[in-house]
């Protein structure tokens, strides 16, 4: 299957659609294997949802987490310890573009508000999430923020708990059943793993003892990294990591 880039956002139009990177992070070992464009910088997008929720569960608890909004600051800085990657900068001209660009969102969240769904601003959440979804990362920093839900919300390179183990469970369930948008049911079946894509070309993942990160921008209908979920289907039946088989 071919795919191409997000051409609905501008900026990332521009992206060459032929790079692939993948980085496994090994919980137990400590050992990174890194390969193709592991280091190349790209817009987390969708990704970031994953952050976004880790942070306002481990902030506000779950009940709450719906209730209240998380300045950006404060989440490109979660970001940056729980990624392991103080690099992570917000992408002015990405976050521009999807500014521009975003009415079906700004829709979406206008409608949630009429329907006292969303408590908080609109245009104040639109600018925070089009900001999260503009933060720069690489495949390690997704490793690394896979690594930790691996290892039970602790930073297997410092040993630090970062997030609570409740927190890291929901959100690897909250992965499993909605990250890869409407293909999420048909790749639990052929992956296993919990795993989150981004339009960004991203894909965070969180298997037993790895966290993976993988970047090919060419997407599928879905939204979803046509080369990047060959490449975790292919990782997943090598290492054995897929959970529904124990």
């Amino acid at each position: 299957m071919r795919g191409q880039v997000a051409t609905y956002i501008p900026v990332l139009a521009k992206v060459d659609p032929y790079q692939l990177g993948v980085c496994l992070y090994n919980v137990d070992s400590g050992k990174k294997d890194c390969a193709g464009a592991s280091n190349v910088r790209f817009a987390i997008e969708s990704v970031s949802k994953v952050i976004a929720l880790l942070y306002a569960i481990e902030r506000l608890g779950l009940t709450t987490v719906e209730d209240h909004l998380s300045p950006f600051d404060q989440i490109l800085n979660f970001t940056r310890e729980i990624c392991n990657d103080p690099q992570i900068t917000l992408n002015e001209e990405i976050y521009q573009s999807e500014l521009r660009t975003g009415d079906m969102n700004r829709s979406l969240a206008y409608y949630l508000k009429a329907k006292e769904t969303l408590a908080n601003d609109v245009t104040t959440s639109l600018e925070t999430y089009f900001k999260q979804c503009s933060m720069m990362v690489t495949c390690e920093s997704l490793a690394n923020l896979g690594a930790v839900l691996a290892n039970d919300g602790i930073a297997p390179w410092n040993g630090e708990r970062l997030i609570s183990s409740d927190a890291a469970t929901y959100t690897k369930s909250v992965m499993m059943t909605t990250g890869l948008y409407n293909q999420s049911g048909t790749y639990s079946v052929k992956i296993g793993v919990p795993t989150k894509s981004g339009v960004g070309g991203g894909l965070v993942a969180s298997a037993p003892k790895y966290g993976i990160g993988i970047f090919s921008p060419a997407l599928d209908q879905a939204g979803n990294s046509v080369a990047g979920l060959a490449l975790l289907e292919m990782i997943s039946r090598e290492l054995d990591l897929d959970i529904f088989k124990y």
